[in-house]
């Protein structure tokens, strides 16, 4: 499985893709950030994430892309950027028929050090760990992108199992139904 994780920021878009299964070693493919300048109008860079995630698309072809769930933050003009470059990510994933798969800050932490209050000190470390990397990923925007990675690799087993599952008895439940005129 190949996937691209995405921490959405209007200044800085951490992307990363890694690739394996859950239960086996992981690999990082590539990590970077998608850079804007902070001085632009807001439409203009969200232009600028949209060129850099698609060229992020077209070289590391993940089938997967996780992005980070924009959470409560009190400062408002924050989480709209967030927002906004979060809405970009999901764009560029479903204009290619990609499955997108959001992830709260805390699960990721969990998933990646086992503690959903971890700093991101403790998140870069166990990116770095698990990927068999000389260093922590700069910034931790690129850190961070590839722990969404890494969290969506080892939970997908069981989101699709669960699918699965609920597919199974809605199948199951639309075979019950009675024909019509005899309720």
């Amino acid at each position: 499985m190949r996937v691209l994780g995405v921490d959405p920021g209007l200044t800085r878009c951490g992307v990363g893709v890694v690739e394996g299964v859950a239960g086996r070693p992981l690999r990082m493919v590539g990590v970077g950030v998608v850079r804007t300048p902070a001085e632009s109008e807001a439409a203009e860079r969200l232009v600028l994430i949209e060129r850099g995630i698609e060229q992020w698309l077209d070289e590391h072809r993940p089938e997967y892309v996780a992005v980070e769930r924009v959470f409560s933050q009190h400062n408002v003009r924050t989480v709209m950027g967030t927002a906004q470059a979060s809405a970009v990510a999901m764009l560029c994933a479903a204009r290619r028929g990609l499955p997108v798969a959001l992830h709260t800050p805390s699960e990721v932490k969990a998933a990646v050090t086992g503690s959903g209050r971890a700093d991101k000190a403790q998140v870069g470390a166990m990116v770095t760990r698990l990927l068999r990397l000389d260093a922590p990923p700069k910034p931790a925007d690129a850190a961070d992108a590839l722990a969404l990675a890494i969290c969506h690799i080892w939970r997908a087993p069981a989101a699709n199992r669960l699918q699965q599952l609920a597919d199974a008895q809605r199948r199951t439940t639309a075979s019950v139904r009675l024909p019509k005129g005899t309720r």
